[in-house]
């Protein structure tokens, strides 16, 4: 065949070449990451959780960068185009710039068939070795123990908080699934925790292996009051700080656990508390509780379990009155979907429910009765749609000026409103 010219060529290729979406091991990835030679001269720092991962990331991010590093980013998943999965110094990388490290990546594979994550992992990590970096940050994407990421060994492992989702391949409990997620830590090596109740199992192995812990509420803490808030943990304190850009409660477990593992590098990346402050206030990333201004409000969240929307709903709770709350919902089908809706339900007075593009998500014909059964005796509206877009569009074109509008349920949802371009609605105020 004739080798592809472009990402988008690059991708199909990928998914021809394995079909499967997800094929848990790690023997792949590093064979062919020995194969390329492929390793990082600069620290790393892993990120794995079941919520917080983007976000701590992307503060790691913005508070090394206002130090004054040059930062290398794999996040994931896009929200709308493929290549937001790779920053460097602080933005996407161009398409094309990743076009010969998925060219590198099929030579050096020969025999051995990847999976399109594993595929684009290592081009991306190719991409970052090669790059003039300071710091690198992996973002893992399921897991840890099998995950891609966890083929390139770390200077310091970050885990966020810890919840109910992707059962079928981590297991029944938050204690199976933390026994997989520990596996990103490594002997001797920083190991942040953000999660303020980890379980037993990620406690065990950080111990069995030597792992230097580091928990919350007993290594690194934080207090704060109406106006600001402080951090303080082995050797350094700050004090009167703004808060975070990235709005809500649960963000203050995520910028603790981002500033302990920096702390944790000073030696090697010192960071001063003008970085720490400039680099939270201004941190920025979409789709994470993001409230768009207009006439109705606009609120983008990304939540997709139950945790995350239950962290979505306090904040919703906390925004203040307004006369009614329209929902934009799309969601993956083997999701506890009840579990997901109990806190959100009663908030919600109109349902828009959507398809989205990928086999693995529930029909909106489908979720429409499970919303009224949320509902319980309350007078809702449910509607279906065939994709976010026109949810949203339906939904501003229903809300009053005064009402805010919510999408949720999945990055493909968040993903879908963003594409459509129809952030603000047309109604004026009054």
């Amino acid at each position: 065949m004739n080798e592809p010219t472009t990402l988008a060529d690059w991708l199909a290729h990928c998914a021809r070449l394995h079909p499967a979406t997800m094929d848990l091991s790690l023997e792949r990835t590093v064979e062919v990451a020995r194969r390329l030679g492929l390793h990082f001269e600069v620290p790393v720092i892993t990120v794995a959780g079941t919520n917080g991962k983007g976000s701590t990331c992307a503060m790691i991010e913005s508070i090394a960068r206002h130090a004054g590093y040059r930062v290398g980013l794999y996040q994931k998943p896009e929200l709308v185009h493929f290549e937001e999965r790779c920053r460097v110094g602080g933005a996407a990388v161009a398409a094309h710039e990743l076009v010969p490290h998925f060219a590198a990546v099929e030579a050096a594979r020969r025999e051995i068939t990847l999976t399109q994550f594993e595929f684009s992992t290592l081009a991306i990590a190719r991409l970052l070795s090669m790059a003039a970096l300071d710091l690198v940050i992996l973002e893992v994407g399921l897991g840890g123990r099998y995950d891609s990421v966890n083929a390139f060994d770390t200077d310091c492992a970050v885990i966020t908080g810890i919840a109910l989702d992707h059962m079928e391949y981590l297991g029944p409990d938050r204690e199976a699934i933390a026994a997989e997620k520990a596996q990103i830590m490594r002997p001797g090596k920083p190991a942040i925790v953000g999660d303020p109740q980890p379980p037993r199992s990620l406690l065990a192995h950080a111990e069995a292996i030597g792992a230097d812990l580091w928990l919350i509420g007993r290594d690194f803490n934080y207090q704060g009051d109406r106006q600001q808030w402080g951090w303080s943990g082995r050797g350094r304190r700050y004090h009167g700080m703004s808060y975070p850009a990235l709005r809500g409660a649960n963000q203050l477990f995520n910028a603790s656990a981002a500033i302990a593992a920096l702390i944790a590098l000073r030696e090697r990346l010192p960071i001063n508390a003008q970085a720490v402050r400039t680099g939270l206030a201004l941190v920025d990333l979409p789709g994470r509780f993001q409230v768009v201004p207009g006439q109705p409000v606009l609120v983008l969240d990304v939540a997709h379990n139950a945790q995350a929307v239950a962290a979505l709903a306090a904040n919703l709770d906390a925004q203040g009155y307004f006369p009614r709350t329209h929902a934009v919902f799309g969601v993956m089908a083997d999701k506890d979907i009840p579990a997901l809706l109990e806190r959100i339900a009663p908030l919600v007075d109109a349902w828009y429910c959507c398809d989205l593009p990928t086999p693995r998500a529930a029909r909106a014909a489908d979720l429409a009765p499970r919303l009224r059964a949320a509902a319980g005796t309350r007078a809702v509206t449910v509607e279906a749609y065939p994709d976010p877009a026109s949810a949203l569009q339906a939904a501003q074109g229903r809300a009053e000026a005064a009402d805010r509008i919510v999408a949720f349920g999945s990055f493909y949802t968040v993903g879908g409103v963003l594409k459509s371009g129809r952030l603000h609605g047309p109604k004026p105020a009054g």
